[in-house]
């Protein structure tokens, strides 16, 4: 009998990501063929995404190109979109089936007894857990990733800050961290397997460790930090949240207040890992502003396998606009932890998001922003347009910004980007970088090795010989290499010769 196949596509973040190379590994350790998405297959995952509308949208899109490309195929759809709006999905006729995000470490099983249980007729069925009451880590495991090199690792799930325009603290639960252990053996099993480098990811990584038995009564005083201060706002009758009334009163028991997170476990798995043989490099995922303290980039910048390579969400310039979000720091606390990065650092990357025409942002909020943005000088920004989220208690705030002012205020950021981003990888002109070389790419009837340094950013090697350059048609692929830089290739690249 032939192998069944079944065929993935993945949206949105890294963890999504992650969590598709597990269940592919679990799909071909019980017999299946892994197709890609645009072939013909009997089982089609699409792992969704639901952290703006158009998210949203592509979701469903990709569902109904699968049911196009087999019409009598198994639709199974399993992600955030289908967490946060469970109702709306299920009733879409072409998908099958839904799996919960709890639920993808059984998702085999589930198919495998969905298929058990039909006979003529297709049953609509849902698998979907409450993530609200998830106090467990759901562990899964990958062998190798869709990358050669670089691997993402992920150490933790669920959000406990409840910014007031995000979904995903309700798609993904409560904070839920991995065993270090577990996370230590998949690390060392990677780096068997040639993996160079270590990507850790999660919803909330600054936040990992707090659901472990010794900081469950902190855990509880910072789930509390967050929503007092949506209480405090609804008293101000700013908006309404339902949830504090129906389902959240078991963490608001404790009217003391933590400040910052714990970072020992976190430390302690970072240095953990930069003790495996093979493992070159660790870069963390997004980091909570409020992680980053004399203590923590101390000890971490003892880590010599740590790239300096640091996202720090940032979402707004303003005050006013980020106690509307529910952030959880001021504009200039967020300029001081930038500062922290630099004075340990030579020439960090430091990376951040921004929101553009959040609910209530006025023109002279925005340029606040905008005069922020331009003091920190960030290497790179992704800039987003506020999207409503239905469900969140920003959705239900006054004063909502159009999409035309909404293009403008992105279109003046996207512009400031530009020119920061191509200053930043010109300032590595004349140096001598470190590159992990990855692949080899043709750009312009050329033949380059591209990879990145310890900063993430793309440096590309041309193959062969050229007049003042040493030959380089070896192939570096997976390896580490000393590059002298002498130019920009273009606005995203810098090259060089190897040394």
């Amino acid at each position: 009998m032939d192998k069944k196949r079944v065929a993935f596509l993945t949206l949105g973040c890294k963890v999504n990501s992650y969590e598709t190379d597990a269940m592919s590994k679990l799909f071909a350790d019980n017999g299946y063929e892994i197709v890609k998405f645009n072939q013909v297959a009997d089982v089609y995952v699409i792992n969704t995404c639901s952290v703006t509308n158009m998210a949203d949208r592509k979701s469903r899109q990709m569902l109904h190109r699968a049911r196009k490309k087999n019409p009598n195929g198994l639709i199974v759809a399993t992600g955030c979109y289908v967490q946060a709006s469970t109702e709306e999905v299920s009733e879409d006729i072409a998908v099958d089936l839904l799996v919960g995000n709890n639920k993808k470490s059984e998702i085999v099983n589930i198919v495998e007894e969905y298929i058990a249980r039909i006979n003529t007729s297709k049953v609509n069925t849902i698998d979907i857990n409450d993530t609200k009451g998830s106090v467990v880590y759901e562990d899964m495991f990958i062998e190798q990733t869709g990358e050669n090199t670089r691997a993402y690792i992920k150490i933790q799930d669920g959000c406990n800050q409840f910014c007031s325009y995000c979904i995903i603290p309700y798609a993904r639960g409560r904070v839920r961290s991995r065993d270090k252990d577990s996370i230590i053996e998949e690390v060392a099993l990677l780096a068997k397997n040639g993996y160079k480098e270590v990507v850790l990811t999660g919803i909330h990584i600054s936040s990992y460790g707090l659901d472990f038995e010794k900081n469950k009564n902190l855990m509880n005083k910072h789930v509390l930090d967050n929503r007092l201060d949506i209480k405090e706002t609804l008293e101000h009758n700013l908006y309404t949240d339902s949830r504090i009334n129906d389902g959240e009163q078991d963490y608001l028991q404790n009217t003391t207040k933590t400040k910052g997170f714990v970072y020992e476990y976190l430390l302690d798995v970072i240095e953990s890992i930069a003790l495996i043989d093979g493992i070159e490099r660790i870069r963390l995922g997004s980091l909570e502003p409020r992680i980053i303290s004399d203590d923590f980039i101390g000890r971490l910048s003892k880590i010599n396998k740590v790239c300096p390579h640091f996202h720090l969400s940032l979402q707004s310039g303003c005050d006013e606009t980020l106690k509307r979000m529910n952030r959880k720091y001021t504009a200039a606390e967020y300029s001081s932890k930038c500062d922290i990065l630099r004075r340990y650092y030579d020439n960090p990357a430091i990376t951040t998001d921004v929101i553009v025409g959040f609910a209530g942002e006025t023109m002279e909020e925005f340029h606040e922003t905008e005069k922020f943005l331009k003091e920190i000088n960030f290497a790179e920004m992704h800039i987003f347009k506020y999207s409503i989220r239905k469900g969140t208690v920003a959705a239900r705030m006054q004063n909502q910004v159009n999409d035309v002012e909404k293009n403008n205020r992105s279109k003046i950021l996207l512009d400031m980007n530009s020119i920061n981003h191509k200053n930043y990888i010109n300032s590595f002109v004349g140096t001598i970088q470190k590159v992990l070389f990855e692949e080899k790419i043709q750009l312009n009837d050329r033949h380059y090795f591209v990879g990145h340094n310890e900063r993430y950013v793309k440096v590309v090697v041309e193959i062969g010989y050229e007049e003042g350059m040493v030959k380089t048609d070896i192939d570096v692929s997976n390896s580490i290499w000393d590059v002298k830089i002498n130019g920009l290739l273009n606005d995203e690249m810098i090259c060089g010769i190897l040394i």
